[in-house]
């Protein structure tokens, strides 16, 4: 006979929303140049939270200078990310937000190789040099990945074969690490208004495409990708791991 267990509702006062991260670390990985990762970034802090960017440049943007712990950090690099696990120590929260792409010159191998080494491969590579630490808070991982992960990319096919890669990590990593405490999980972004989606943006007939096929009837900003993780990294999200979250405006229902 089988037995089932009674639900129990979680404690409201244990869900606060908006949720607040007093005496929490997170770090950011790729988020020194604005965009999605600052977003992310900023929004934790105001949450009450400490904060630890990287970025692949000797300095961040000034606004984000002035608020966190900086490291200029190679992805790719072995040595170095095991040197900023080192110093971050105890996590609560890692964000994977490092992403490279350039449209329309993705399909040369050495490029394509390039792209997945430093979206996918450095992903992995954070999460792998943190987990202690993060096992040490039962933290999580948030990874970004992308709604290209789940259509094709004439233009990007490196980028979109990264972010695919990257969802299918967060599922194997989500699985692996659950006895740890760890949860993983990751936010798929639509057409977002960042310097990243510059060049697509100069497009006019694109950009009113996609401004057309979403529900919304919008581009997001990074600050919406931003609530989302919020919302990942919170008690109100305690019993979800393996999952992608689709932050597009409905483009990718359509």
């Amino acid at each position: 006979m089988s037995v089932v267990q009674e639900s129990i509702a979680p404690d409201p006062a244990a869900c606060p929303w908006p949720p607040r991260f007093g005496g929490k670390r997170i770090a950011v990985v790729g988020a020194s140049q604005g965009g999605i990762g600052a977003a992310i970034a900023h929004a934790f802090a105001d949450a009450g939270a400490e904060v630890l960017i990287t970025g692949a440049e000797d300095a961040p943007n000034p606004g984000e200078a002035e608020r966190f712990t900086y490291t200029c950090m190679d992805v790719t690099s072995d040595d170095a990310v095991a040197a900023f696990a080192q110093a971050a120590g105890a996590l609560d929260v890692l964000v994977n937000c490092a992403a490279i792409t350039v449209r329309g010159e993705e399909m040369a191998p050495a490029f394509f190789n390039h792209v997945l080494d430093v979206n996918l491969t450095g992903s992995l590579r954070c999460a792998m040099a943190v987990q202690p630490g993060l096992a040490a808070r039962k933290g999580c991982v948030i990874n970004i990945a992308s709604m290209y992960a789940r259509f094709g990319s004439p233009r990007n096919p490196a980028y979109g074969a990264s972010k695919a890669g990257v969802e299918q990590m967060t599922k194997s990593l989500a699985i692996a690490w659950a006895g740890d405490g760890i949860r993983v999980n990751a936010i798929a972004p639509g057409f977002i208004v960042t310097a990243q989606s510059v060049r697509a943006r100069q497009d006019p007939a694109f950009e009113a495409g996609v401004t057309a096929r979403t529900p919304l009837g919008r581009w997001g900003q990074p600050a919406d990708i931003a609530g989302a993780a919020l919302f990942l990294a919170s008690p109100a999200a305690g019993f979800i791991t393996g999952a992608c979250l689709a932050v597009d405006g409905g483009y990718s229902i359509v």
